[in-house]
């Protein structure tokens, strides 16, 4: 990305990427979802990646959006995910705050969430289950944990939470085309998964792929690429 273009340039230039990937791969680019990647971002190029059509946008931390949220009431057509890690002590703040989270890891704190929404008497919190795809630095569960079978078995009753499908972030490789693998791992468990038409899981939602490695995501299936640098610049 050209650090001196302005944030409407990059994502244009990121759209023409996708939609050029996904013409590689026989796609729509309808399916393709362009999330925003807002961490440590200010307000005001927030504002400016929404001004420049973008609705979908994702955070890391559950507090650094907390001190965002107030300023960003304004974008009322804005989505905001959190795709960073959830402590279960900080579930019910996340609950408030985001309109989804797709960084969920475990069978606790899934029914953790499913609590707080019910209590509140919510609508379901759409969420992704994210899957460690061989980067032991990375949280999530692991394909042929027990822990992943007992959560989506767990689905029904945890009426709080709606399973939309998966999510995962890839070891970092210089040559982006060796995140193939991954990506591909992650694709084959979502369909092995929709096979089974298990009560309560929707697997439409494939999130994988950065601005380092989007492309090859595409081509492997994913329905939402999650953008930071590519749109914004590097971070300070």
């Amino acid at each position: 990305m050209n650090q001196s273009t302005s944030i409407p340039e990059n994502i244009a230039s990121i759209c023409n990427r996708i939609a050029a990937a996904a013409k590689r791969s026989g796609r729509s680019t309808d399916d393709i979802t362009l999330m925003a990647v807002t961490k440590t971002q200010p307000v005001e190029k927030i504002v400016a990646a929404y001004d420049a059509g973008l609705r979908s946008f994702g955070e890391n931390r559950v507090q650094e959006f907390a001190a965002k949220s107030e300023r960003v009431r304004k974008l009322s057509e804005a989505q905001f995910a959190l795709i960073g890690q959830l402590q279960s002590n900080k579930a019910g703040k996340a609950v408030e705050l985001f309109s989804a989270i797709h960084s969920v890891d475990s069978l606790k704190l899934a029914e953790r969430l499913s609590m707080i929404v019910g209590r509140a008497n919510r609508s379901p919190m759409p969420i992704a289950i994210e899957i460690n795809t061989g980067d032991p630095a990375k949280a999530g569960l692991t394909p042929n944990s027990p822990e992943l079978e007992q959560l989506l078995h767990a689905a029904e009753r945890l009426p709080g939470v709606s399973i939309q499908g998966l999510m995962t972030i890839p070891p970092f490789i210089e040559d982006p085309r060796k995140t193939r693998p991954y990506f591909r791992q992650l694709r084959e468990l979502r369909d092995t998964i929709a096979k089974r038409r298990l009560p309560a899981i929707n697997m439409d939602l494939l999130s994988m792929g950065m601005s380092h490695d989007f492309e090859i995501a595409i081509e492997e299936g994913s329905t939402c690429v999650r953008i930071g640098t590519g749109i914004f610049g590097e971070r300070s």
